[in-house]
């Protein structure tokens, strides 16, 4: 799928399925995720921040493979722990998501991934 139609098909999604390879094991692990677009990046926030266990599965192999509907896409992830991106990050999800959806459903705000989608 071209990058362009990707996008298009983030659109009106609330949530889009990861498939990370665990650090351990080498098997590939998919999960569902919520996610924020900021212009040409993919931003996703693990619920419980630096402990989920993708976001260290990530931290090991950043080659990750999105999907949004029959839509997918293989991608190198960006972890990123400092606090200003992070932050970042948040914002953009409590203005997708609300301040009382991300209140109630992540714990820790101290990890995000970001990955470009579109060159």
């Amino acid at each position: 799928m071209a990058q362009t139609d990707f996008r298009q098909a983030l659109q009106d999604r609330e949530e889009i399925s990861i498939t990370v390879k665990g650090r351990r094991t080498g098997k590939a692990i998919t999960l569902p995720v919520w996610f924020a677009l900021d212009g040409k990046i993919l931003l996703l926030l693990p619920v419980r921040g630096s402990r989920s266990q993708w976001f260290r599965n990530v931290q090991a192999d950043p080659t990750m493979t999105i999907r949004a509907g029959r839509g997918h896409l293989t991608v190198t992830a960006r972890p990123v722990t400092d606090a200003t991106s992070v932050q970042a990050v948040v914002q953009k999800f409590r203005s997708k998501y609300t301040p009382e959806e991300v209140a109630r459903y992540y714990t820790g705000f101290d990890a995000a991934v970001q990955m470009r989608i579109e060159s």
